[in-house]
């Protein structure tokens, strides 16, 4: 099983031996302090390197599919879904779930190591995550996918990224060649795919040996209307999802930080939009050992227009509900006293 990697203090990966309690401790602070009990049940495992990892075992909460439908879980849906959002994004979702901080504090596990690295920014949307991938790579190296336009022009707009390649793009058919980048980094792409194996495949395919896959996206909540809301609205995986995912592809070194907003102090019972990033090598040129069957999603199938407006409204309306929790939090964060749990 993989290492799991978390934020300061809470870093999984154990050195000298110094085991924690369980995947988390009741409590505050994401850097340095304390994170809510999680009810993981772990084992360790020692590494090549010598290093001793917690690996999660079981579930965080009730099991659910991740091939369950969900309103926005789509393609066509999320194309819609950010031909709206795009016009406000970068001001109000990126504040409460994908500051600055997250975004290098997440990115800091790929290794962007080298400005002459080839990277590919899957799921780029805006550009945001993109703004802190060419603080380390040259942005004639970078090529920003996503299938939305409108995410995209904005993204066109930002004078760091003109140099960077824009295309539109599927995450789960990607159009480059095998054995091409020496990075795949995507950035809350993962909570629309109809079939999060087959993008992670594809991750695998398109780097070259040894190259580093790192994928941040959501985390499945354990408060009980968080995860009302999170199987209405899209595909909120759990931690051992994602490392499991990674494994079936045949990524080695696979790796999960967690990141959140400094005013959640560690809290994530109520979820997060940007919760977890995940990391993985690739041992060995080619495709991925991994087989799949046809797409799950029939992107042809005709829609019934008063079906499909009912799903996005739906949709949409479930989303509300994780713009109000960063303020919830925020609010939180300045009442509760510093030190005291939330």
């Amino acid at each position: 099983m993989a290492s799991a990697m978390l934020n300061g203090a809470e870093n999984l990966t154990l050195l000298r031996g110094i085991t924690p309690n369980g995947l988390g401790f009741r409590g505050s602070d994401f850097h340095g302090k304390h994170f809510p009990k999680l009810g993981l049940v772990c084992s360790t495992r020692i590494s090549k390197s010598g290093t001793r990892a917690i690996v999660p075992k079981c579930s965080l909460s009730a099991s659910r599919p991740a091939s369950q439908p969900r309103f926005i879980q789509n393609k066509k849906e999320a194309f819609w879904f950010y031909r709206f959002l795009s016009i406000v994004y970068d001001h109000v979702i990126n504040p409460g779930h994908w500051t600055e901080d997250m975004r290098d504090d997440a990115l800091e596990p790929a290794d962007l190591n080298n400005r002459n690295m080839i990277v590919v920014d899957v799921g780029g949307g805006t550009g945001f995550t993109t703004l802190g991938i060419v603080k380390h790579v040259d942005a004639k190296n970078v090529t920003i996918l996503d299938q939305s336009p409108h995410q995209l022009a904005k993204a066109k707009q930002k004078e760091p990224l003109k140099e960077c390649k824009i295309i539109e793009g599927d995450a789960e058919d990607l159009p480059f060649r095998t054995d091409y980048a020496d990075r795949y980094v995507s950035a809350g792409s993962i909570e629309y795919w109809p079939d999060p194996q087959r993008g992670i495949k594809e991750a695998y395919r398109v780097l070259k040996i040894g190259g580093k896959a790192c994928l941040i996206g959501p985390v499945y909540p354990t408060f009980w209307l968080s995860r009302f809301f999170a199987d209405v609205w899209m595909l909120f995986p759990k931690e051992e999802e994602y490392i499991d995912w990674f494994q079936k592809a045949g990524f080695k070194d696979v790796q999960l930080k967690r990141i959140g907003p400094k005013w959640y102090r560690g809290v994530r019972r109520h979820g997060l939009i940007m919760g977890c990033s995940v990391t993985g090598v690739k041992p060995a040129s080619g495709d991925s050992p991994l087989q799949l069957g046809p797409k799950v999603e029939e992107e042809e199938k005709p829609v019934n227009p008063f079906v499909f407006f009912l799903r996005f409204l739906l949709g949409s309306l479930a989303g509300m509900y994780y713009v109000l929790v960063p303020i919830y939090m925020w609010l939180k964060d300045l009442i509760v006293p510093k030190g005291q749990p939330i």
